[in-house]
């Protein structure tokens, strides 16, 4: 590990006694992180009108939770939560700052020579790095994120044996892509490169020929996770990371028997005249466009799980469903349409007090906010947790979660031990983690530690939140407004002057948990 020198050697030489014989017997990991999916986009979260049969059949056979959070409204700071076990008070990135320069031709297309995001900082461990150190073979599917192409924090620099999708979050607006990046240490691979689309490049990236493009990169992606998955062998485990793209923004697919489908289903239909600059084609069918990708996730979430019992890893490999920030609006979809009618338990059920099924009723209102947005549409998450013979079946859990606390339970699952310890760097002032592991209620054990607050700041929309108990404090451009979830799910009304104590403490714990940024500024409470 190059970057992490000051940490590297203490860390493989504690980690040596566990790489014994009994290396076969530590479970695998795989976490499926899609693009934008909000808590009441599957049905087994109350969807109606999108079908979603094998995400909805590891909801029962594993756990549900019902009060997950992501780590940001938005893609690069939520991921770089699970990568660092940081909150956004803390971690490095917590903002979608792109870097473009340079261009080059693909066919008659032209594309920039470099592309990515802000780097995750080098001096601090994440989650691939961890897992690399302690024997596990790492795969990463989809978005990076973590840096821009020629930094210092790629994936071939960040612990990731193989990855292949984009370094990009911006280049995965196109679904049909000039390229896609990829990386394999077992091919003898030097650095991240880029694979050209043949299929793709001779026509056009926007307007009228795109539809001839061929090459679909959700299809690209998942294949090769797949593949990367028949390589797996019971006597080295592994941590698969699937940070598949559907169904962000655009709105575009094969036109198939999936899409079809949606075609007839929906009567009326939604267009959007697409945004050139935002990498958005147009569409005449953006309800089942949005509908058939959420459903073409659902289907490939299903090859996975079968892939794993085909293999017969299933029962020795956890498996994480999740979402990395609420609902968009962007390249076309409508949040509003498909949640308007959503069927979705009562706040007793959201909020985990166990509603029964007669306690359903029908709401016409989407959680307040969307992806941006710190109120509980844009941060509050489906998160599905599978482990055949180790997670319950049909379970449905209100423990609260955050994407930091990943780390130390995927940590505590391989039986990493003192991550938070040694990796802590000593050279860099304040590094640590934030994230309490989740893995008792995974496994049904007692002794599960509990979060005082949960936090997010983005720097944006100048927002802000913390979660205590049930009270939830939204900042915005430094305006405080309190909430009481447990009678106000939908945070419509602010009672900050009948709580002010409250609202104090959690002014404290922002003042306490934020630490300044010179490029992800946000204003503190007043």
């Amino acid at each position: 590990m190059k970057h992490l020198a000051p940490i590297a050697a203490t860390a493989l030489a504690l980690a040596a006694p566990a790489l014994t014989a009994a290396a076969d017997e530590r479970p695998n990991i795989i976490y499926i992180m899609c693009d934008d999916l909000g808590y009441g986009d599957l049905a087994c979260y109350g969807q109606r009108y999108i079908a979603t049969p094998n995400i909805d059949r590891m909801a029962r056979e594993g756990m549900r939770f019902t009060q997950a959070y992501a780590g940001s409204p938005v893609s690069a700071p939520s991921r770089a939560c699970f990568m660092t076990g940081q909150h956004t008070g803390h971690t490095h990135v917590r903002g979608n700052k792109e870097y473009w320069s340079g261009r080059n031709l693909y066919g008659n297309n032209p594309d920039y020579a470099i592309v990515g995001q802000e780097p995750y900082d080098v001096r601090h461990a994440i989650l691939p790095e961890i897992f690399k150190d302690n024997g596990y073979t790492t795969g990463m599917f989809g978005k990076w994120a973590g840096g821009y192409e020629g930094s210092p924090s790629t994936p071939d620099l960040r612990g990731i044996d193989e990855f292949y999708g984009y370094i990009c979050q911006f280049q995965a607006h196109l679904y049909y892509p000039n390229f896609l990046n990829t990386y394999s240490r077992r091919n003898g691979d030097t650095r991240v490169g880029r694979e050209v689309l043949t299929g793709n490049i001779g026509h056009p990236m926007y307007g009228p020929g795109y539809e001839e493009r061929t090459e679909y990169s959700a299809d690209l992606i998942h294949r090769r996770a797949l593949e990367w998955l028949d390589r797996q062998t019971p006597d080295k485990p592994f941590l698969g990371i699937f940070t598949y793209t559907l169904p962000h923004a655009e709105l575009a697919q094969p036109d198939d028997s999936l899409l079809q489908h949606y075609r007839q289903v929906f009567t009326t239909e939604k267009t959007y005249a697409g945004s050139e600059g935002s990498r958005y084609n147009p569409t005449d069918c953006g309800h089942a466009q949005f509908a058939a990708m959420i459903s073409r996730l659902d289907r490939q979430v299903g090859e996975v799980l079968d892939k794993l019992r085909e293999r017969g890893l299933d029962d020795n490999t956890l498996v994480i469903f999740t979402s990395d920030n609420g609902p968009h609006e962007e390249g076309g979809a409508d949040p509003d349409f498909f949640n308007r009618r959503q069927t979705e338990c009562h706040q007793t059920c959201l909020n985990g007090r166990g509603a029964k099924e007669e306690d359903k009723v029908n709401r016409d209102r989407l959680l307040q906010g969307k992806k941006r947005s710190t109120y509980e549409g844009g941060i509050r998450i489906p998160f599905i947790a599978w482990w055949p013979g180790k997670v319950a079946p049909q379970t449905v859990n209100p423990h609260q979660l955050a994407f930091y606390d990943i780390l130390p339970t995927f940590c505590e699952v391989a039986g990493i031990k003192d991550f938070d310890t040694r990796y802590v760097n000593p050279g860099l002032p304040g590094d640590g983690f934030d994230g309490i592991s989740f893995a008792p209620t995974l496994l049904g054990k007692a002794g599960q530690r509990e979060h005082g607050f949960l936090y997010w700041e983005f720097h944006e929309t100048d927002m802000m939140a913390v979660r205590m108990g049930d009270w939830k404090l939204v900042v915005k451009k430094g305006k405080c407004r309190l909430y009481d979830l447990a009678t106000d799910i939908h945070e419509d009304h602010d009672v900050a002057m009948q709580h002010p104590d409250i609202v104090a403490q959690m002014k404290d714990i922002i003042r306490r948990e934020h630490v300044e940024s010179e490029i992800f500024k946000v204003t503190l409470p007043e």
